[in-house]
């Protein structure tokens, strides 16, 4: 089924909201790169054909859409949250600061945002409403999660480190990039902090760990 515009109008029924905003991320998976957000406001016209969650939907298909949903869209804002900033502050930190980046650089501040997921990291001030599979449900989220995904995906492309695939695996633990890894060791894109260096004996040395007895977002390198 294609997303519709159901929960959208079920919250502008509210005489306090005028404005709501759609908002997914890509990235929280990936071993190496940024997690992205992205906020979408839409007027209520009819999306682009094919818009539904990224995905259902093939490169091929992504970026063509994602041109699309640029022109269509009534307000589009972006954030990332670097590798560092992972490693430093811990992915829902970092989401956090990515969902606020989003909101922050729309034209006009929304009154809710419909949040993809079944948690809220983006919190107060912002009113949330929380849609698990919101990314098939709603026009707005699903607009969000491809142009979101296309984005990250375009910025993973153009970072180099060619042996490990960044290009087609965006970061991900593809067998390419696992093997790249396994025999080089991480690139200064990699998140440092995350486990799967625990599973290389010859590259665990460089693991960061975040201290939860000092202040918050210190790290240490553990020999």
């Amino acid at each position: 089924m294609a997303p519709t515009y159901e929960i959208e109008q079920l919250l502008l029924s509210q005489p306090s909201v005028r404005t709501v905003a759609g908002v997914d991320e890509v990235g929280r998976g990936a071993w190496a790169g940024p997690v992205s957000v992205c906020a979408v406001v839409t007027d209520l016209s009819e999306p682009p054909p094919g818009l539904t969650d990224s995905k259902q939907l093939t490169a091929a298909r992504r970026e063509p859409l994602a041109a699309e949903l640029a022109a269509w869209a009534a307000g589009i804002g972006y954030g990332e949250a670097t590798h560092t900033e992972i490693d430093t502050l811990g992915m829902t930190e970092a989401l956090r600061r990515a969902a606020r980046r989003a909101l922050e650089a729309l034209p006009a501040r929304p009154d809710v945002v419909i949040l993809d997921g079944k948690h809220d990291y983006i919190g107060a001030p912002w009113p949330v409403r929380l849609e698990v599979k919101g990314d098939a449900a709603s026009v707005s989220v699903a607009a969000a999660s491809v142009l979101a995904k296309v984005r990250r995906d375009a910025y993973m492309g153009t970072i180099g480190c060619e042996e490990y695939g960044f290009a087609d695996n965006a970061g991900y633990p593809s067998p390419v990039h696992q093997e790249a890894l396994a025999r080089l060791g991480p690139t200064p894109h990699h998140r440092l902090s995350w486990s799967y260096l625990d599973d290389l004996p010859q590259w665990r040395h460089l693991k960061l760990h975040r201290d939860p007895l000092a202040c918050e977002g210190q790290v240490t390198l553990f020999g």
